[in-house]
This record gives structure tokens, sequence and C-alpha cells, in this order.
């Protein structure tokens, strides 16, 4: 038996499985935490890293590994290959000013025209999250470090790095040998997925210098080897890991329900979305996946669950025991703003209240159907740009739910696959490792339930659009 390993290297943890190359089949697994906050040395990723490979038991018997990783944070090292200061994350809002100036300078001072700019130029809108307007915000607050810059790379490239041996005092040959794929690169902000080349450029306007940047790796292309001779594969951006781990092909829409929400679709051809709805990512197969975010899922859920005073079990039945439209009572989920459709100041409302309706089940289908419109705007989103979806594949914790799963089929009109739970991330990478050892990637098969698209309601989504459009437009 051939084996390779995955790792998911999170915002909150690293995890590390080991599978059967041939069949996918887990043999062993282990997980380190990582430490809080919006800005973290990387040496404790790669100390976790060391922990979680001891728990699953070492790599000397692994062929191959690949590594996924929280996508967007800013790694910066000197020319000797040590850390210049502690990483900023993705979830790192200081450069939140950063990203407001390059899209106005982009566009005169009018940032419609900067944000059509942008779109046209990268697929992705500067925004606090991105590399790019992380690099601003570093030449602008601390322009000694900035001037220090001698490569720029992301965390999962960084890892990879490490790996293979590189680290502190690795000079300029070690700067050289950085690596990263398509998929992670393309969430910088200085990377033109659709023509697979660095936009310099950019980086030169707001760093202020143009430093050395990973070599963007083929799919399946080995970038080095640790030091016990696995071949170490290119990696991938979390959400594009997360793809290959539930298997998913162009006509694939993924939608995660976690505290937030994530819809993205594996497509084949590259989307340029002025709105900044939608982030033009590129896949980790060479295609593209464009990704749309939302600010409210599960919490939904556990709010509605707490006011009505049952278990998350008890919820999902109440839920169930109504009928399609809660016999016209309707939430707005937009309980902490939204993002999709783009309401910052946004707020959470009941709408169509009588006597007859305000119940239990209508109250808990009610918050259902709301989160499930919600991500259903964001499919809209995608469908602008293009997307055919052929099917939903629905992960994360609030996707074990019957009552997410069936309502999303109604609501949706689309066939729904519901994967058994796992660590989608870390299979994703270990199915690259093992696709590095193949030439080809492999047909895994993975456990999962399908809830057919019957007994379509669409005038579940109708009204809840035509109440965002009457309560929010105007404001």
């Amino acid at each position: 038996m051939t084996l390779v390993a995955g790792i998911d290297s999170s915002t909150q943890s690293c995890k590390v499985v080991i599978r059967d190359a041939g069949t996918g089949a887990l043999v062993r697994s282990g997980r380190a935490s990582h430490p809080e906050g919006t800005e973290v040395d990387p040496e404790f990723w790669f100390s976790a890293l060391q922990e979680a490979i001891a728990q699953a038991g070492g790599l000397d018997d692994v062929a191959a590994i690949s590594v996924g990783g929280q996508q967007h944070g800013m790694v910066v090292l000197d020319a000797t290959g040590a850390v210049i200061r502690p990483a900023l994350l993705w979830n790192d809002n200081r450069s939140a000013q950063a990203a407001t100036d390059i899209i106005a300078e982009a566009g005169n001072g009018d940032s419609e025209a900067g944000a059509a700019y942008w779109a046209q130029r990268t697929g992705t809108l500067p925004v606090s999250s991105i590399t790019l307007t992380k690099l601003r915000w570093l030449k602008d607050h601390e322009p000694d470090n900035a001037a220090k810059v001698a490569a720029v790379c992301l965390p999962h490239d960084w890892l990879s790095w490490r790996l293979a041996g590189n680290g502190p005092g690795s000079g300029a040959e070690g700067l050289a040998a950085l690596r990263t794929d398509r998929s992670d690169a393309s969430g910088t902000g200085y990377y033109r997925a659709s023509e697979n080349a660095y936009d310099l450029e950019a980086l030169e306007q707001h760093l202020g210098h143009a430093p050395i940047l990973p070599t963007v790796a083929g799919p399946l292309e080995s970038i080095g080897c640790t030091a016990s001779g696995a071949l170490i594969g290119p990696g991938a951006g979390d959400n594009a890991a997360a793809g290959l781990g539930v298997g998913a092909t162009v006509g694939d829409v993924v939608m995660s329900l976690g505290t937030s929400g994530t819809v993205f679709a594996v497509a084949d051809a590259p989307s340029a979305d002025a709105t900044g709805l939608v982030a033009g990512f590129a896949d980790a197969t060479g295609n593209y996946l464009p990704l749309v975010c939302t600010l409210n899922a599960t919490r939904i859920f556990d709010a509605t669950a707490n006011i009505l005073q049952v278990s998350l079990a008890e919820f999902n039945d109440l839920a169930l025991s109504a009928s399609p439209g809660c016999d016209g009572l309707a939430l707005l989920p937009y309980f902490d703003g939204e993002r999709t459709p783009n309401l910052p100041d946004a707020t959470g409302s009941l709408h169509g209240i009588t006597r007859a309706n305000y119940t239990a089940p209508n109250l808990a289908r009610s918050a259902v159907e709301a989160v499930v419109c919600s991500l259903a705007d964001g499919l809209q989103a995608l469908e602008a740009q293009g997307v055919a979806a052929q099917r939903i594949i629905l992960v994360g914790g609030g996707a074990q739910s019957r009552a997410v799963q069936h309502i999303a089929a109604q609501v949706l009109g689309l066939p729904i696959v519901v994967p058994a739970p796992g660590e989608y991330v870390a299979d994703g990478a270990a199915r690259q490792a093992a696709g590095v050892l193949a030439g080809q990637f492999p047909q895994w098969a993975r456990d999962s339930a399908e809830v057919p698209a019957t007994e379509a309601s669409p005038h579940v989504l109708e009204r809840y659009r035509s109440l965002v459009s009457s309560q929010w437009t105007a404001k």
C-alpha cells in the first residue's frame, strides 16, 4: 500500500491525514492547535505541523505530501529567508483603508471605476483579506519592514518551503525555491489567473518594489522532497483543496454552512465581477473557482433554537414539520450585516407575522429558509458570472441538518449531495499528493447522501428577494 499525506493548515489548527493513495482510505491522522489572533509568527505553524505529523505516526512511510492552507495571509521574508514580522492573516482587518485607497486610486477617485478596473485586471477586488492590501498597509505603516521585504509568500507556500528543508538562513538560493499554486496565488490580488502571470506592476506600486514571488507550479507538479524522500505537491488554498476533497468538478457548486457561508463553483472560464461579490479565484486542477461569501449561516440556527429553548435536533424536527413558506412568515437573516448582497449595515427582521403563523415550527423553518435563500443569492451571483450549476454539494457543520438538506433541494431546485463529514481540505491535499505520484487525480470514493430536487417551492425565494429589495435597496 502506497501512502500519501494531506495537510490542512487553517486559522485555528493544523490537521494531517494519511491515506492510501489508491483508494483514499484513511490510515491515520493527527491534529495540533494554532495560537489565536489575526497575526501569527509562522514558526507556530511549523511547530504545529511537526506535532500533527508526530500524532499521525510520522512521514517515513509516506510517498508524497501536499499542503492546503488558509488563503491570503502575508508572509514576508528578508534576504536571508527569515520572517520579518508576524504574518497578517486573512481576517486581519487593519488593511481595510488600504483596500479603499487602492480601489479609489485606480479609478482616480471614482470607487466604481476603480472596482471595474481591478475586476478586469486580476478578477478580484482588493479587500482587507487580500494580500496586496496587507502589503500596502505594511508600506504605509511599517516602511522600514516594507523596505526589507525580499520575498512574499502565503501560509501554504511557506510550509511547503519548510518541508523541503528551507528556512531562515537559506538566502537567495532558498528564496528562489519558493513555490505556490494557481489557487492560492489567485487570492493575492497581484496574480492574473486567466493569464497565469503575476502583476509585478501592482506590487511595485503598493509595496514600493517587486520582491521575489513563489514560482507557480502546475496542478500535479512536484515542488521538492521532504527529508524522508516524500514528494511535495504544489498545495492549494483552503477552498480549492476542499473542492478536491469532495470531488467537485465543472458544473458543481459547493455550499459550505459554518459560522458564515461560502458558495463556490468549479468553472472552466475565469470571472470578473466589478461588484466585488464574486472573487475570481482559480482552482487546484487548472480550472477556475469563482467564490462568494456570506456572513450569516449556522449562527442563525443557534440563535433561533435558543429563543425556542430547544436542542438543534429538536429545532430541525420543528423546521421539517412546517410547510414551505411558513404560512407567510419570513426571516431576513442579516443578524451581522451581510456581504452577499452587500448590506453591511443591515439587520435581521421577521416579516408577515400573524397569530396563526407565529408558531415554533414556522419560526424554525423560517430560519432555515432564510439561510438557504441567502446562499441562493450567492449562487445567483455566480450564475451572473456564467456558472451553470448542475448540482449542489453541501458541506460544513450545517450541511448535516436534514432540514437544511430538504429545504435546500426545494428552494434551489437542484439535486443536493451531502458528503460524509470529514477533513475536506486535508483530504483534498492528500488527493493532490496521490495525483503527483500517479500523474492524474485519483477518483476516490466518498460516502455521501443524495437529496433529489423535488417539490420545488420557488415562491419562498421570490418572497425573500422581494423583502430584501423593499427593505434595504432604498437605504
